[in-house]
């Protein structure tokens, strides 16, 4: 991980530009997105019920690559000092655990009056096929930020250490 963590200004962003994040997507990973958000569908839980599903297994919140693109802009691009106004998003197929997850923002449209841009925002797994598309709304900084990152804490699941990554 970075030691810093900076932004790109209204100003330096340019049409085209785009970063990403990916992530291999664990079992653990789901089981605590579910724990930070409460959504215990058993899709995603319950290893039974999922294999009666249309997907034959369990399978990640759709939310988990949402919040993949939240990461990209508010940690890289735009990064630091960006403000997210909306986000719409199609999930276009299951992700499971062991899947290698790529989320990329890309600047769409920029407009002066607001310092509004529009990123296209597409996360394909380890085949490289679209698993989430969409597009987010956000005002850009004005300013330059260049901080120190922070450290995140460490957390458990049923009593056993999660080593939470990037």
């Amino acid at each position: 991980m970075a030691d810093t963590i900076e932004n790109r200004t209204y100003a330096e962003i340019q049409l085209g530009e785009a970063a990403s994040i990916s992530r291999t997507v664990s079992e653990q990973d789901i089981q605590l997105f579910a724990a930070l958000t409460g959504d215990i569908n058993p899709a995603h839980l319950d290893h039974d019920y999922a294999a009666s599903s249309m997907f034959g297994g369990v399978i990640a919140h759709g939310m988990f690559g949402g919040a993949m693109f939240s990461t990209v802009l508010g940690t890289i691009l735009p990064g630091p000092g960006t403000i997210y106004l909306g986000q719409t998003m199609r999930f276009t197929r299951p992700v499971k655990p062991g899947d290698r997850l790529t989320a990329t923002v890309s600047c769409r449209e920029k407009y002066d009056d607001k310092q509004r841009v529009i990123f296209d925002c597409v996360c394909v797994n380890q085949d490289g096929k679209a698993v989430i598309k969409g597009e987010a709304e956000v005002i850009a900084p004005s300013d330059k930020v260049c901080r120190p990152a922070a450290t995140l804490p460490s957390v458990a699941l049923g009593g056993v250490p999660y080593p939470v990554r990037a």
